[in-house]
């Protein structure tokens, strides 16, 4: 029984056994991860859409899910015949899914969630709201595990180092900076669950989820001890002796609640924001939690100058794949040979698997042709793609993982002769990037504020994008890193300010439904700008290394400064990729590097 209404029909039968009228589904697994491992996907088996994001609900007779505009036309069209209502989030402040459960159910609901994958601050925030309307929240079930037939395993990848070649701190440098903070907030611990602050932590990758090298495990540090739970299967047995031998004591990963229920009455640090309900509920009530945000968060955003020349220098190699990649897409089309979405994301994974220190692509390579680029997150499968051919714009959204750092970048590529008004929509994209690249903005502003930097071109056309112009990113780590995140959606607190050292996405788009979607993005580090008597600043240094198509450009739109923007950003381009391109690509590089 694979279909969907089949797949709700058995999750309706085992809420009922559980006496649960409503259940909420979000896309989480323990860790509150972004991208989740296959054992974790319960709204994607349940729904059908397949999306990264999205939160499902299911009672007795209505089910419905939510998302956002990157997700509407995908899921409008995976939740056809399935039974379940598909509802838009349009903003901060718009209808979710806890007003739909308010509106369609009566006093007395009781409604159902795995606390195991709601945060501290969502189950706090989500009780509060229920009882307004007398209903009861229970967080101690789980009809999932009893409804998912052939459900998938916990993964069981191999963790490896990432060694001091690489990183500038070692693991038990990076405990004491922990440990510092943790008595900044005189507390005695602090819970860690975040993957990818664990992996930064200890120096350690793994592949328990799909382009991110993190592994599941959680992390407890003391002021004297430094506990990790972990699958000891996943370790292998030099990486052990080295962890035992520093002072790090290896659990078994189920274990954690067990021993946070035991711990002394003391103070522990969490991170409400990224700790699941059920770890928080099995700590003693007389030990005092001392919330804010992790303190490895700010620390794994800030890469030390060492960090930074290893991103600058994959930015190169990574730059120079694409384009080698380009100028092959180049040549078929002119041949006249019809590609698919498909061939293009597995023609850029042979182009980057030829350098080094590659390991796997940093996320689904996204390559969407003409309508297809006008779904933000489109992802094109065995079952659904499109060819290639006759006039239009392919967008592509693309990045690796490499030991020296993770990258991420979107450029549009025409197909044919691009429209006027394509042009003058890829033209203003590029502005509202340009302006944001060239901006310089007060240390620690927080990083909503600078939004408005990267749209004002679009606004004043009257054009505007759902998504965020910007967000972190790791370094060797997942594509998607905080705490700093440009959106004017976001909340602009002290916890999200900009910081020297940082590696973000610059990516402003337009996206006509039905015809065409344009993202332009690279990634910048923030540097220091210099000091004035009216403060500090910083700017932004662009490292990604990578043409950006002139043959889309309506140059009468460009002001003279942009001009020269895009001409100084294509010699320096030229330069840096000549010496590591494959000679049948360099006449392609040098042409499209041409001042305009």
């Amino acid at each position: 029984m694979t279909a969907v209404p089949d797949r709700i029909r058995l999750l309706r039968e085992a809420m009922q056994r559980a006496s649960i009228d409503v259940l909420i589904l979000p896309s989480a697994d323990p860790h509150l991860s972004e991208y989740l491992p296959a054992y974790w996907q319960s709204r994607a088996w349940f729904s059908g859409f397949t999306g990264s994001a999205g939160t499902l609900v299911v009672g007795k007779e209505k089910a419905s899910l939510w998302v956002d505009s990157r997700y509407w036309e995908q899921a409008e069209k995976q939740l056809q015949n399935s039974g379940i209502e598909m509802c838009r989030l349009t903003g901060v402040n718009s209808r979710n899914h806890v007003d739909w459960i308010l509106s369609y159910f009566p006093a007395g609901t009781v409604v159902g969630v795995d606390g195991r994958l709601l945060s501290v601050k969502q189950a706090k925030e989500l009780r509060v709201r229920l009882e307004q309307y007398a209903m009861a929240l229970r967080t101690d079930v789980d009809p999932v595990s009893e409804a998912w037939i052939d459900r998938p395993g916990l993964p069981t990848g191999m963790v490896f180092e990432h060694g001091l070649d690489y990183v500038a701190l070692s693991r038990h440098e990076k405990i004491k900076l922990i440990r510092d903070k943790i008595k900044e907030k005189n507390s005695e611990w602090v819970f860690i669950s975040s993957l990818d602050d664990i992996a930064w932590t200890l120096n350690l990758r793994g592949s328990d989820i799909q382009y991110n090298p993190v592994f599941i495990s959680y992390l407890l540090i003391g002021l004297e001890t430094v506990q990790l739970f972990v699958s000891k299967e996943k370790i292998p047995d030099d990486i052990q002796k080295v962890l035992t031998d520093g002072g790090i004591e290896l659990l078994p990963y189920d274990m954690v609640q067990v021993v946070l229920s035991r711990m002394p009455g003391t103070s522990l640090m969490i991170d409400p924001q990224r700790t699941s309900w059920a770890m928080v509920s099995s700590i003693p009530e007389n030990v005092q939690l001392v919330e804010g945000i992790n303190p490895t968060l700010l620390l794994k955003s800030q890469k030390a100058p060492k960090e930074l020349d290893h991103i600058r220098d994959v930015m190169i190699d990574d730059g120079a794949a694409f384009c080698e990649f380009q100028a092959w897409f180049d040549e078929v089309q002119q041949r006249g040979v019809v590609v698919s979405e498909m061939t293009v994301a597995e023609k850029i994974e042979i182009c980057r698997s030829r350098r080094s220190d590659y390991i796997s692509p940093s996320f689904g390579t996204i390559a969407g042709f003409n309508e297809n680029g006008a779904l933000p997150h489109y992802q094109a499968t065995k079952e659904s793609f499109s060819v290639i051919k006759n006039n239009g714009l392919l967008l592509i959204d693309t990045g690796g993982q490499y030991l020296r750092g993770t990258t991420d970048m979107t450029r549009v590529i025409p197909v044919g002769i691009p429209t006027q008004a394509q042009k003058r929509d890829f033209t203003f994209v590029l502005k509202g990037m340009i302006a944001l690249s060239t901006a310089h903005f007060p240390r620690s502003i927080p990083s909503p504020m600078i939004d408005a930097i990267a749209r004002k071109p679009l606004w004043e056309q009257g054009i505007d994008f759902g998504h965020g112009t910007g967000h972190g990113v790791g370094f060797f780590l997942n594509v998607h890193e905080g705490p700093q995140g440009i959106s004017y959606h976001g909340n602009p607190t002290p916890q999200t300010a900009m910081e020297e050292g940082m590696v973000t996405s610059i990516e402003p788009g337009i996206y006509r439904p039905g015809k065409w979607g344009i993202r332009i993005e690279n990634l910048s580090a923030t540097v220091a700008a210099g000091q004035t008597v009216f403060g500090d600043f910083l700017r932004f240094e662009t490292l990604t290394q990578c043409p950006i198509d002139t043959r889309c450009m309506d140059v009468s739109l460009l002001t003279e400064a942009e001009k020269d923007w895009i001409n100084q950003y294509h010699a320096g381009v030229r330069e840096k990729l000549l010496p590591r391109i494959a000679l049948k690509a360099r006449d392609w590089l040098m042409a499209r590097t041409e001042a305009i």
